[in-house]
C-alpha cells in the first residue's frame, strides 16, 4: 500500500482514527488504530464502508482495550 495514501486514510467511524496496513496469509487489510476494526483491500482498493468492516472487539468506533 502506498504510504502517502495510507497517511490520508482514516476509520469511517466518528472518531476517524488513523489506519495501519497489515498483510497476512496473502490477504491485505487496514486496521483501525483505535477500535481495531478491520477493512479489506480489494485489488489494491481499500473498502472503507462501515457495513463491510469486521468490527473490533468492542465494535466499530468503540476503542479497543489498551494492550500492555
Amino acid at each position: 500500500m502506498d504510504p502517502d495514501l495510507l497517511e490520508l486514510l482514516a476509520c469511517p467511524s466518528p472518531d476517524h482514527a488513523p489506519l495501519r496496513y497489515e498483510q497476512a496469509d496473502g490477504t491485505e487489510s487496514l486496521v483501525c488504530t483505535a477500535c481495531a476494526s478491520r477493512f479489506r483491500i480489494d485489488d489494491g482498493v481499500p473498502v472503507l464502508l462501515a457495513d463491510e468492516a469486521v468490527p473490533g472487539p468492542n465494535g466499530l468506533g468503540v476503542p479497543a482495550a489498551p494492550t500492555g
